[in-house]
């Protein structure tokens, strides 16, 4: 059996027979393949990585490009859609595009296929002016999706545009395959004034492995606001690897909710690059994990001018021998003057043997900022458990009650009412409890 890295490099020649070799973008995918050829994959050895290994992960030997279409019913996958509430999809299986499941448009706005932009002018030039733009080139993992980049969601709403509907993002793993690597590449594109609002979601619907290597580029232009939701709640079969840039310009707002509710490993990169004044930029997180399931958050929010503001909450809530780490780095440039930036990360360890590793990080070049940061780890309140049990509530129920209300905050400013009352559920079946009422 091939090494991965081997056969991610040889299976190439295979990629490249169903692509333009012509076009421009080629050009980016081999130089991409370069830098993933020269790094490989990131090991503990590099800092960011310190904590999180991905040998486990590296050792299947996974399908790089699916043999069949699998067929999927609605009825099969209904429930893991917002089906209380209309909106535009886009739905993959095994990473290919299911146009019966899906609803995409072009009717004041572009919810497509990647693949399906490319080749039409009006469309190809937009992708070309923003397309890895805001990618590190020396990412490898970002490196390597890159080079296999061809099929993805596009969205592109147009200026002072206000989406009716939400959008979700779904790719499904269906089991066909042994094991299965898959590699979506998302392009986001809001116009100045525009609004919208964005759920995405990796689902396996049979255990077996799959690792899903994710990059979504979004850009914000001025005056945009954007709400964007991730609902990690997979098997214990299945590893995310979620690479996320986010570029804002001036007066645009942007938040970012992860719910890391479940799958073996799950890593958030998430970046923010500042790019005009006025910006407000949102990063919140809630993580229940248990069992051997492991999630990293990596965050950077970059403040390149002045008069900007970035918060970042994240709740972790660790049980049985699961692990938690988070890394959020805020930058801020000499000349970003007058910022306010916050970041928070608390968690609870139920037992024993879970851990959490947590490291908030400050570098800081100007001196007129109002900047904070901060970490907790412990368990959940002894006194606050006796008072509960003394009011007649069993143990079990009480832990639940006072690990939703450790998280309620974060669920607070969930905008979509159908996925904040799904993740309440959800959260109350990762705690084993009934909470007795809904938001």
């Amino acid at each position: 059996m091939l090494e991965l890295k081997e056969k991610l490099l040889s299976s190439y020649i295979a990629f490249e027979e169903s692509v333009d070799l012509t076009d421009s973008f080629h050009k980016i995918r081999t130089d991409a393949l370069k830098v993933f050829e020269k790094k490989g994959f990131p090991t503990k050895k590099d800092e960011s990585w310190k904590y999180t290994s991905l040998n486990s992960i590296v050792k299947e030997d996974y399908a790089l490009f699916p043999k069949s279409e699998k067929t999927i019913e609605l009825r099969q996958v209904k429930k893991y859609f917002l089906y209380d509430t209309d909106t535009y999809k886009v739905i993959f299986i095994d990473g290919v595009y299911s146009p019966f499941l899906s609803d995409t448009t072009h009717d004041g706005l572009d919810v497509c296929l990647m693949s399906s932009a490319l080749s039409k002018p009006k469309y190809r030039d937009l992708i070309k002016n923003y397309f890895n733009k805001s990618v590190p080139k020396e990412d490898s993992l970002s490196a390597l999706n890159t080079s296999y980049a061809l099929e993805g969601a596009f969205i592109y709403v147009p200026k002072n545009v206000f989406a009716e509907k939400p959008i979700e993002l779904i790719h499904f793993a269906s089991g066909n395959e042994k094991s299965l690597w898959l590699q979506p590449r998302n392009l986001i594109v809001i116009d100045k004034g525009a609004e919208v609002e964005i759920l995405e979601r990796h689902q396996s619907l049979k255990e077996h492995p799959v690792v899903t290597n994710s990059v979504t580029e979004l850009y914000a232009q001025e005056n945009s606001k954007v709400d964007y939701y991730k609902l990690q709640n997979d098997l214990i079969s299945s590893s995310l690897v979620d690479n996320t840039y986010i570029v804002q310009q001036k007066n645009s707002f942007v938040s970012l909710h992860t719910f890391s509710l479940g799958g073996k490993l799950i890593r958030n990169n998430l970046n923010y690059f500042q790019k005009g004044e006025n910006i407000t930029s949102v990063l919140k997180g809630i993580t229940i994990l248990s069992g051997n399931e492991h999630v990293d958050h990596s965050t950077l929010v970059h403040h390149e001018k002045p008069n900007c503001e970035s918060h970042q909450d994240y709740k972790g809530v660790f049980s049985e021998e699961s692990e938690g780490v988070f890394n959020g780095k805020i930058i801020v440039n000499k000349n970003a003057q007058k910022i306010n930036a916050f970041q928070q990360n608390n968690n609870i360890l139920l037992d024993d043997k879970s851990t959490v590793n947590t490291k908030p990080q400050l570098e800081i070049f100007a001196d007129d900022v109002k900047c904070s940061h901060g970490c907790t780890v412990g368990q959940l309140d002894k006194e606050a458990l006796f008072y509960l049990r003394s009011r007649g509530i069993p143990k079990k129920e009480a832990k639940g009650l006072l690990t939703y209300a450790f998280a309620n905050n974060v669920l607070e400013s969930v905008k979509l009412p159908s996925l904040k009352k799904r993740i309440n559920k959800q959260i109350a079946n990762k705690l084993g409890v009934n909470l007795g009422f809904e938001l």
